[in-house]
């Protein structure tokens, strides 16, 4: 079976083959800028409690991290956005380990900051069996600590590319510029709310394999046995 990882560099590959060398190069000097903020060391690490939310989910109805708690371990996946296309691979990847996340008890979640409607057309693009919700005004990112603004060179880049943030991020509603995003990252949380596995990469081509996950509720299981 390919990896999240293997295909997600077949698609950067393909990707930097196109783009002008003056566009690489803006990408380029932000990464290295996210990389230096220390962002992935200040973000909610393992042993830390998960801030509690309630966020609209695709279909408008809201979603409470506690109610899901009480029924066991929660994976979330934070991803920036229905127009990203790493976004999309691991959206897929995640829904193909659905139902062995499912089978281990437990819960699996996904959030960007975009409008309701926009989350809505990703998981029914994706096919998404599982709640994707919307973190307006990334207020949620902000509590785990992962929400950063898009550097300001990158901004008419993305707006060229047909990404133009305030429009799919609802950014004059929420009191926000709309260019803030998540670094993508996932957290494995136990029925207590305690985060058992932290994934933080400013790297947005980077993202946790769904194995690992599956294998960290395989731990939290082996606890809750020996706890028992």
């Amino acid at each position: 079976m390919t990896s999240l990882q293997s295909a997600l560099d077949a698609f950067r590959l393909e990707f930097t083959g196109k783009i002008p060398a003056e566009i690489a190069a803006a990408m380029a000097r932000a990464d290295t800028a996210l990389a230096a903020s220390d962002l992935a060391q200040r973000a909610l690490q393992a042993g830390s409690r998960a801030p509690a939310f309630t966020l609209p989910g695709a279909d408008g109805a809201a979603v409470t991290l506690g109610a899901m708690l009480r029924q066991g371990p929660v994976v979330i996946s934070f991803y920036r956005g229905g127009w990203c296309p790493y976004c999309n691979l691991e959206l897929r990847a995640l829904q193909a380990v659905l139902p062995e996340i499912q089978a281990r008890g437990a819960q699996l979640i996904a959030i960007s900051p975009e409008l309701p409607d926009e989350s809505l057309s990703t998981r029914e693009r994706n096919e998404l069996a599982f709640p994707v919700l919307s973190d307006l005004g990334s207020r949620v990112a902000q509590s785990f600590g992962i929400a950063f603004d898009l550097a300001e060179e990158l901004r008419p880049i993305y707006t060229r590319f047909g990404h133009a943030l305030p429009d799919r991020n609802g950014s004059a509603a929420n009191g926000g510029s709309g260019w803030v995003l998540p670094v993508p990252a996932t957290f494995v949380l136990d029925g207590d709310g305690v985060v058992r596995m932290a994934f933080v990469d400013t790297d947005y081509r980077h993202r946790l394999e769904p194995s690992a996950i599956l294998a960290a509720l395989d731990g939290l299981a082996r606890t809750r046995s020996v706890a028992a």
